[in-house]
C-alpha cells in the first residue's frame, strides 16, 4: 500500500492561492481574447470601409484624369486653332494694308490727274469741258458741240486743240489707261448718210477722237480703248433740249494701272 503524505496547511494555502491565480489568468486572458476579437472585427469593418472609399476615390480620380485629359486635348486643340488663326489675321491684316497702300496711292495719282488735267484745259471748260473723278477714274466729258459740228464725225479746229492740250497731258503719264466713249441723245438719227443711228454715230465719233489721238498726237494707242454707248448712259434723262445737249458728248475715261493691285488680290 502506498504510504499518503499528509500536506501541510501551509503548503495546502500556497497551492490554492496558485489555482486561484491561474484561473483569475485565464479569466482575465478570456476577457483580452474577448477584446482583441472586438478589435479585430472593428479593424477588418474599418478596412472595408476604407477599402470602398479607396475604390470609390480611385473611380474618381480615374474620372477626373480622363474628363482633364479631354479637356487638355480640346484646349491643345484650341490653342492650336487660336495660333493658327491669329497667324491668318497677321497675313490678312499685312494683306489689307498692301492694298489699302495702293488704293491711297491710286486715289493720289488719280486726284493729282485731275488737277493737271483742269489746269491744261482751263480755257475749254466755259465750253463744255469738265474733269471729276467718279470710282477712282478721271472723266474728262467734252460737249459734241466742242469737237464736232452738228451731226458730223469730223473734229473742228476748236475739238483739235482741246484735245492736243489734253494729249499732251496724257503722253506724260504712260501708266494711264485710256478709254473713249461717244454718246448720243435719244433722237433718231435722219439723213446721215453711212451712220445708220445713234449706235453708228456714237462709235465713229469714239473713233474719231481715238484716230485723233493717236496718229496726230502720237499717244500710244495700246493704251486706248473705244466705244459706243448710243444713247443708253444718259446724264440728264428728262428729255428736254438742255438735257439732250448734256447726253451729246465724248468722255474719255483714265484709269491708271492695277497691276500692282491685281497681282496681289490674285495670290
Amino acid at each position: 500500500m502506498h504510504s499518503c503524505q499528509v500536506m501541510s496547511t501551509k503548503k495546502y494555502k500556497g497551492l490554492l492561492a496558485t489555482q486561484d491565480s491561474l484561473t483569475n489568468r485565464a479569466i482575465n486572458l478570456e476577457g483580452l481574447l474577448s477584446v482583441l476579437k472586438l478589435d479585430s472585427a472593428r479593424m477588418h469593418r474599418e478596412i472595408a470601409d476604407l477599402k470602398s472609399n479607396l475604390s470609390s476615390l480611385n473611380d474618381r480620380y480615374n474620372a477626373l484624369d480622363e474628363k482633364y485629359n479631354g479637356l487638355n486635348s480640346r484646349y491643345t486643340a484650341s490653342s492650336s486653332k487660336v495660333s493658327q488663326l491669329s497667324t491668318d489675321l497677321q497675313k490678312r491684316e499685312a494683306r489689307l494694308k498692301e492694298v489699302e497702300d495702293i488704293l491711297r496711292k491710286r486715289d493720289e495719282a488719280t486726284n493729282a490727274l485731275k488737277e493737271k488735267l483742269q489746269k491744261a484745259l482751263l480755257g475749254f471748260q466755259q465750253s463744255g469741258l469738265t474733269v471729276d473723278i467718279r470710282n477712282g477714274k478721271v472723266y474728262v466729258s467734252l460737249a459734241d458741240k466742242l469737237l464736232f459740228p452738228s451731226g458730223s464725225i469730223v473734229i473742228d479746229e476748236k475739238g483739235k486743240s482741246a484735245l492736243k492740250q489734253l494729249a499732251a497731258v496724257l503722253n506724260k503719264e504712260p501708266d494711264i489707261y485710256i478709254a473713249v466713249e461717244g454718246h448720243t441723245d435719244d433722237k433718231k438719227v435722219i439723213n446721215l448718210g453711212q451712220i445708220k443711228d445713234n449706235w453708228d454715230l456714237s462709235v465713229l465719233r469714239a473713233t474719231s477722237v481715238t484716230r485723233y489721238l493717236t496718229e496726230t498726237e502720237k499717244v500710244d494707242p495700246v493704251r486706248l480703248t473705244a466705244t459706243g454707248k448710243g444713247q443708253f448712259q444718259p446724264i440728264d434723262p428728262a428729255g428736254t433740249p438742255e438735257a439732250r445737249a448734256k447726253n451729246r458728248r465724248i468722255e474719255i475715261v483714265l484709269s491708271p494701272r492695277l497691276d500692282e493691285l491685281y497681282n496681289l488680290i490674285s495670290k
